[in-house]
């Protein structure tokens, strides 16, 4: 009788392996991975999303990436998506792994933790579905062994990894299936391409990605509170004028990096901020006797 093999027990920790070098043939053969939405390469917006894994390898050629990875390619180059992600398993050690493609512009961090969390249930694999139902396995997390298990049938079945679909993959692993239309999204066409930049330009999108964009544009991995800095802003220019807005969160950034602190300082200085903006308004408001002007002269 064969004892199956007791499953992984997922850590904190997870490896991420990126898929970034498709041919990209609907979209005429460009560089993909490097095409823009919300000012940021859709790579960079993938390795965004999975920041924090113990490894991330990026199998494709190098690039300037916003973020330091590990690269890997296939043998040989195009040799298709198992072959890759073959290639990129090797270069991890973790017993739970994200398996990831380069062209995912509305994937988050929220997602990638709610597929690792899914593992914990035994399954082999958490994958995403898109809005028509299909399996979407590279927006997906894997037990790393179960990986390897079947990539090692492929090998010996088919003499070697080249030209295999995914689907030959996954279909003998335990999956979960999560359906998320919009996580799943991928830019395969030019047309998928304006729908994705013209979603993240929606009132309820626009600002969050903004903040995402310019912080990763800075190098800046901070969390605060933007609800506290835009009713600042709006107290600045209410209380005091309108260009008063911009100056005085930037002065409340400032002061805060001036303290080497986080999210706490930077709500501290802007508590102080719209402290002194109010007491700025009501002094206008409460008005009094008319006070002549200091003559200049």
């Amino acid at each position: 009788m064969t004892v199956p093999e007791p499953p992984d027990r997922p850590g904190p920790a997870y490896d991420a392996v990126v898929l970034a070098g498709g041919a990209a043939r609907r979209l005429g053969g460009v560089d993909k991975p490097g095409l823009r939405v919300g000012g940021r390469a859709l790579l960079d917006r993938v390795l965004a999303a999975c920041a924090d894994a113990g490894t991330t390898v990026v199998v494709a050629g190098r690039r300037p990436t916003a973020r330091p990875v590990r690269w890997a390619r296939e043998d040989p180059p195009g040799a298709g998506p198992v072959a890759a992600l073959d290639a990129g398993l090797r270069h991890t050690t973790a017993a739970s792994v994200v398996a990831l493609s380069a062209d995912l512009p509305f994937l988050e961090a929220a997602t990638v933790t709610r597929l690792l969390a899914g593992l914990r249930g035994g399954a082999e694999g958490v994958l995403l579905s898109d809005a028509d139902g299909r399996d979407q396995p590279l927006v997906a997390a894997y037990r790393t062994s179960a990986l390897r298990r079947e990539l090692a049938v492929l090998a010996e079945r088919h003499g070697g990894l080249a030209g295999l679909p995914l689907r030959r993959l996954t279909a003998t692993l335990d999956l979960v299936r999560v359906p998320d239309p919009v996580a799943s999204f991928d830019c395969d066409t030019w047309d998928d391409l304006a729908a994705a930049r013209a979603r993240i330009r929606e009132h309820g999108h626009v600002l969050d990605e903004w903040i995402s964009a310019v912080k990763d544009e800075l190098g800046i991995d901070l969390d605060v509170d933007t609800g506290m800095l835009l009713d600042l802003a709006r107290d600045a220019a209410h209380g005091v004028a309108r260009p008063a807005a911009p100056l005085t969160t930037f002065l409340v950034g400032y002061a805060a990096a001036r303290a080497e602190g986080g999210p706490e300082a930077v709500a501290e200085a802007a508590r102080k901020a719209a402290a002194l903006a109010l007491r700025w308004a009501e002094e206008d408001a409460a008005g009094g006797p008319s006070v002549p002007a200091p003559d200049a002269g």
